[in-house]
Formats: C-alpha cells, structure tokens, sequence
C-alpha cells in the first residue's frame, strides 16, 4: 500500500505493552521505480496472448499506467495483453477477457465506507467468474478492503477493515511490523501451483507485503502468504464518537489462521485475493527505500508470474 495511508509512528496496545511500528522514510510519496527490470528471459506466451482486462473504472489508487505499471511491464513481457477499463463490468465486456484485474477500487469520494461497485456488477463478475473467467482481486486495508466486501463475499471470502502486524514475521530490516515475511521456511507459504511454478526456478520461498490487512478464504480455498499465530489484526472502532466523546482507541484481535493472499476455484473459473497491493508492483520512496517486486532476496516478482500462469490456466 502507499505508507502515506499511515501514521509516521503508530503505538499499538498488544497484551499490554505498546508496540511500536517505525516507518522508516518521510515522508511516504513511493513512486515508481523506473529502474526496475520487467524484462522475462522466456515468456510463457508468444503465439498466443491472453487477454487481461485491467480495472480503472472504480476509483481505482492503483492504475496500469499509474503504481500498478511495473506489473502490467512484466505481464505483458509474458505474453498478455493487458487493456484498461475504464466502463462498469458488463457480461458483454468481461467475455472477452481471459484474466479481471482489480486493484485498490473505491467508492465515489464521500462515502467511502460504500462498496465501489453496484450488487449488477458484483453478480456480473460472479457468473462471469463461474462460467470459466479468472479473477485477481487485490486491496489494502480500509477504506478499500470495506469497498470491496461485497464483491469479495460472492467468492466465500471475508475481509479485515483493520491492518494487520506482527510482533515475530517481520521485516527487521526496517523494524516495520506491518512489512511482514512469508517463507517457505516458516511454513507460511502455501503448497499450490502458484507457489510451486512450473520447475524449481519458479518455486516461491519468500515473500514480503507492506502494510496490508487479512483474510478468511471458504472451504477449499488455500492459503498462499498463511498469517503466523502472533499476527495481529489492528481494527478501528466500530462507531465514530459521540458528541462530547473522545477519539475511540483501535483495537487488536488475533489474526491466527487468517492470510494475506488465497487462491481458490469457483465453479469453472478462478480467483486469487490478496490483501496488499505492494507486493506486486515495484516502488521506491524519497529516500531510496523500496516496495515490492524490486526488493532484494524475494520472489515477490516470481509469485507476480505465477499468480497470472495460474488464472490463465498455464498452471494447473
């Protein structure tokens, strides 16, 4: 996520001590990093091209040619062809795409807490998903895991409004601990396609995410980036003050047995969420920290590919 969406230093109550989460740069204005390599040494598709619906038309944070421009670099170097939408979700439209990516859609501004698409478009989505269609949904924490419930429920998956840390998996790096680690290691990464690839070289053994919130897939669903058992879900209140009332205090509620990315097959079709966006672009911030697929020691950019092989259906 974009860390300007937090606090530079935010104290967190856990078990009665504070935690404090350091952000490391300020200010946070990640941009992004035209230095980044999204060039694929053998690209899945070269006679075909899989066609990838990429959304805009939801008040979108993360655009194809905005944040989300490294990803849509390194996809279509792959083999698709990416188009951006800029039109509500018809059945007629979506029928022509392989692949429905949505990253960090909203509600109209002034009501965010709304869901960023009308009960049409969700339906749509869903029949057009269970009919063979594939769908990568991603989002941050509020206000856009709470735009995006609603579409998110069609597919059995449930959603934190809050952030989610953790006292153990995290980047020491930058004693962030919302920039959480997943290794195969600690058994936090998942077995399935998309985390094994094709052979050993596209085998994914670590991945960070920066800043996200968590999720809860259905039955049959598996778990790609497991939340260890000291993850923390960090909520708001569930009501704003009354007047005269102060500020009301977040609240923390165990993230066990939750995650922050899940695949799952839903009729004939597919779908992959995650609850951090970083994760699959590349970004640096003012001080030359960076974001997502550019770091160092990670497969983040592997798992970028092998999220897409799998909803094409290159993986099985």
């Amino acid at each position: 996520m974009s860390k300007s969406l937090l606090p530079l230093i935010l104290l967190v109550f856990v078990s009665s001590s504070v935690v404090v989460l350091n952000a490391r740069a300020a200010p946070y204005l990640q941009i992004v990093d035209r230095d980044f390599n999204s060039q694929v040494s053998r690209p899945a598709y070269i006679k075909e091209h899989p066609r990838v619906l990429f959304d805009e038309a939801h008040n979108n944070a993360d655009t194809a040619s905005g944040r989300y421009k490294p990803f849509v670099e390194l996809i279509t170097n792959d083999g698709y062809a990416v188009a951006p939408n800029q039109a509500i979700f018809s059945k007629e439209a979506l029928k022509r795409y392989r692949v429905l990516v949505i990253v960090n859609a909203t509600a109209r501004p002034g009501d965010r807490d709304a869901s960023a698409f009308t009960t049409e478009e969700c339906a749509g989505v869903q029949d057009w998903v269970k009919s063979g269609g594939a769908l990568l949904l991603i989002t941050d924490q509020a206000p856009f895991s709470t735009a995006v419930l609603t579409l998110a429920a069609r597919f059995d998956v449930s959603l934190s409004k809050g952030y989610t840390i953790d006292s153990s998996k995290y980047n020491r790096g930058s004693d962030d601990r919302t920039e959480l680690v997943f290794s195969r290691e600690d058994g936090l990464i998942g077995d399935h396609p998309i985390c094994n690839g094709r052979d050993q070289a596209e085998r994914v053994n670590r991945i960070m995410t920066f800043t996200g919130t968590s999720l809860r897939g259905p039955s049959g669903s598996v778990a790609l980036l497991k939340l260890a058992d000291t993850a923390m879900d960090v909520l708001p209140p569930d009501r704003p003050p009354l007047a005269g009332e102060q500020e009301l205090d977040y609240k923390t509620v165990s993230a066990a047995g939750r995650a922050q990315a899940v695949a799952l097959q839903f009729g004939k079709g597919r779908v992959v969420l995650l609850t951090e966006a970083a994760m699959l672009t590349a970004q640096v911030a003012p001080r030359g920290f960076q974001f997502g697929m550019n770091v160092p020691g990670l497969d983040n950019r592997q798992l970028a590919l092998n999220i897409i092989h799998w909803l094409s259906g290159l993986l099985r």
